[in-house]
């Protein structure tokens, strides 16, 4: 058992790349894509454990060469597929945490091996998520910026995991990375629940709940507490919920949801996995935010007044 750094790199948008190219062709470039992220790991002393499709699982024995990777893997792949035609587009989404790691018969075990996969697959597209350990090993914070998106639930744990996502766009200027602090005051006293107030907006429609009235469900289905009519929704596309003082947005839909908070341009990809609503922000139901016409609930927290 050492302790690692272990990264999820997974390519978007593959199942496209099948129907467009066929068979062969599409293996062909996922292939060669996926072994060029595997080389440019090892080129940062990486250890690549095994390709997964359209994915990669590599180690590190430290976080700063696991970081410096998955920029330059960004940076790079950004710029080639700057002109490919949108159908053929597979961006990368990338996971990374440390913990200890137990390496055996090719493959590899542990919480952070989970964590790094949970990541890789709430992290949007061209975007990169680490946990608090990743960040607290990076020997030279000024040479990377981040963004705390606050504690987030993983799939298969009990406690929360501090999430960052690294800013390794050129032209994005943020803070450095910050000591582990929530967005937004996640706890209430039992005497402010009947003054809590989540409200919910779609179009010309407004709907504002008390955290008495949770869980409430969007969907298309006539039940839902909030209905989004358009064919991507589905029925019972996701519910917001009241949970030990937090309120959580959970996906339970066929397509996935998007969420981003009003701080920025953070996207979180949601795929049966919930997550801490910690701003006011966005809802993206059965699409991403890149398809402008996809149906986009807003959400925002109020006292009664």
């Amino acid at each position: 058992m050492a302790e690692l750094t272990v990264v999820f790199a997974d390519l978007t948008g593959s199942t496209a790349i099948f129907e467009k190219l066929g068979n062969t062709k599409a293996v062909q470039v996922i292939t060669s894509l996926t072994h060029w992220i595997g080389h440019v790991c090892e080129k940062h002393n990486g250890h690549v454990v095994k390709y997964l499709g359209d994915g990669v699982l590599i180690l590190f024995k430290e976080s700063d060469n696991a970081l410096i990777a998955a920029i330059e893997l960004q940076k790079i792949h950004h710029d080639r597929i700057r002109h490919w035609p949108l159908a053929l587009k597979m961006r990368l989404q990338i996971g990374m945490a440390r913990g200890d790691v137990v390496e055996q018969d090719g493959d590899c075990y542990g919480d952070a091996v989970n964590v790094a996969s949970r990541l890789s697959d709430l992290s949007g597209s061209e975007q990169i998520l680490i946990n608090e350990s990743v960040s607290n090993q990076i020997s030279n914070l000024s040479s990377f910026r981040s963004r705390c998106l606050g504690p987030m639930i993983i799939r298969g744990r009990v406690e929360t995991c501090i999430v960052y996502r690294v800013e390794w766009q050129d032209e994005i200027h943020s803070e450095v990375f910050t000591v582990p602090a929530r967005l937004m005051p996640s706890t209430f006293k039992k005497n402010d629940l009947k003054t809590t107030y989540l409200e919910l907006s779609w179009l010309d429609i407004n709907v504002k709940f008390n955290v008495a009235d949770l869980p409430v469900y969007l969907g298309r289905d006539d039940d839902a507490q909030f209905v989004v009519q358009d064919p991507r929704v589905s029925r019972k596309h996701a519910v917001i919920e009241w949970r030990t003082g937090n309120f959580y947005l959970k996906d339970i839909s066929s397509y996935g949801t998007w969420l981003r908070f009003s701080n920025g341009d953070s996207t979180i990809s949601l795929r049966r996995q919930d997550c801490m609503l910690l701003l006011n922000g966005e809802i993206a139901l059965g699409a991403s935010f890149e398809d402008f016409s996809v149906p986009t609930v807003t959400f925002k927290f109020q006292g009664e007044t």
